[in-house]
This record gives C-alpha cells, sequence and structure tokens, in this order.
C-alpha cells in the first residue's frame, strides 16, 4: 500500500527543509505526533534512529536509510509482518516549495494494515503537510 501527499508552500526550501528534517521537534508542529525520542546524536543522517508516538498508532523506531541533504530523507520501521516505510521531501519549484510525504507498507502484513489505517494515515499526512505549510510560511 502507498499513499502520498503533497503541499506547496510559500518559504524558502531550506527553511521548510530545516522544519522538516529537525524531527525532534515534530510534536511542537504537528498534532500527529504525540512525542520524538532521538536515539543518537545531531541532525538527521544515514542510520539516525528515532522512537516515534503518534496517537492511535503503536510506538514505532524509524531508522533512515536514505538522505540527501537539503532535498530528501527516507526512514523504515518494522515490526512483525510488516515494514513501513516514510519518504520526505522538499522541492523548489517557481510556485513555491512542493512538500511531498509517502508512506509505503510492505510485507505479509502491509496490505491488510495498509487498508485498516487507510484513512488515519491519509489524514495524518495531509494534517502533517497543512501543519510543515503553516510553520514554515510563519517562520
Amino acid at each position: 500500500m502507498r499513499f502520498d501527499h503533497s503541499v506547496t508552500v510559500q518559504a524558502p526550501a531550506d527553511r521548510v527543509w530545516a522544519i522538516f528534517s529537525d524531527v525532534a521537534n515534530w510534536p511542537e508542529w504537528t498534532p500527529t505526533i504525540s512525542s520524538v525520542e532521538r536515539l543518537d546524536e545531531g541532525r538527521i543522517h544515514l542510520g539516525a534512529r528515532t522512537r516515534i508516538r503518534q496517537p492511535k498508532l503503536p510506538v514505532a523506531v524509524w531508522e533512515v536509510t536514505e538522505l540527501v541533504e537539503g532535498e530528501y530523507f527516507e526512514w523504515v520501521s518494522k515490526a512483525p509482518g510488516i515494514k513501513t516505510t516514510g519518504g520526505h521531501r522538499v522541492a523548489d519549484t517557481p510556485d513555491g516549495t512542493v512538500v511531498t510525504a509517502t508512506i509505503i507498507q510492505e510485507g505479509p502484513l502491509g496490505w491488510v494494515f495498509g487498508k485498516l489505517l487507510a484513512k488515519l494515515t491519509r489524514e495524518y499526512i495531509a494534517v502533517e503537510g497543512a501543519s510543515l505549510k503553516k510553520v514554515s510560511e510563519q517562520a
């Protein structure tokens, strides 16, 4: 199962990236994140691990598996029977900064959980996009 959501932000891409990639501060600007615990030091980097608590979802540990500084990071959370990949992209365009969030659920239980949580997943990535837009445009 794959879910994507994009929003155009009227703020410089570097500002949007700075907010989006600072995962420790996500609870400050989006209601979809209850708490974040970084499991290592410094800015986000390949191999960085973060424990995230979200309303209505189990606690998950995410590990960064891809990173293009200033543009994109991807992280993965695994549980028995399911692998969830989250993508976070920032792209400078003539119309503004386009932010895209992606959730991909794979594995024997990926389709089942994807179907069961489809409405919540769509809602969360839309709220996160709107929240990021708001905080980035105010900065």
